[in-house]
């Protein structure tokens, strides 16, 4: 977060705001100065505050605290771009999440536009009876086929990661990993 930055001064001197009979005294205007290099860095993070909120002009470090307002967790050694772009579209993808197409998004974003092939058991079923049993004659199933340029490097525990908490609860997974795809 912000903190002592040297030689920034101060968009609201505090000396200013004192009377002219103040301004004579040594010790006064040294001391207001020391509190305007301490406040400097706040006021001009107030002033900015909007630009501070918005994901594609936040600073690097106000990124990952707006990430964590929003319930993502971008990986940190990625690209900026990517960053900003998960905290910027994570208000959409919560509302698909649990979907098809929510999935497919978290997976895009993740390995930054690979091709995603989703193929699901599919059934729904509703009843105002507890218990009731799922469709089909197995455990619901989601079969995620990523196309990575070099399926080798993709990071595997970490795609298994999402997947595991973008699909349902009592919804199984396989990933598959194939030659192709965007870099």
């Amino acid at each position: 977060m912000r903190t002592d930055v040297p030689g920034l001064p101060s968009p609201h001197p505090l000396a200013e705001l004192l009377p002219a009979v103040y301004l004579e005294h040594d010790f006064l205007t040294r001391f207001l100065a020391a509190l305007d290099e301490v406040l400097a860095p706040v006021l001009l993070s107030l002033d900015n505050l909007p630009a501070h909120l918005d994901p594609r002009t936040a600073p690097e470090d106000f990124l990952d605290w707006l990430a964590g307002w929003v319930a993502v967790e971008p990986r940190a050694d990625g690209p900026p771009e990517r960053r900003r772009a998960a905290v910027l579209g994570a208000v959409d993808r919560h509302r698909a999440r649990g979907t098809l197409r929510g999935l497919a998004e978290a997976l895009r974003l993740e390995t930054g536009g690979a091709r995603v092939r989703i193929t699901e058991s599919g059934g729904t079923v509703w009843s105002p009876t507890p218990g009731t049993p799922l469709p089909g004659t197995r455990r619901p199933w989601v079969t995620v086929r990523l196309e990575a340029p070099d399926p080798g490097r993709a990071d595997r525990a970490r795609l298994e990661e999402l997947i595991a908490a973008e699909v349902p609860a009592h919804v199984g997974f396989t990933l598959e990993l194939l030659p192709g795809g965007a870099p």
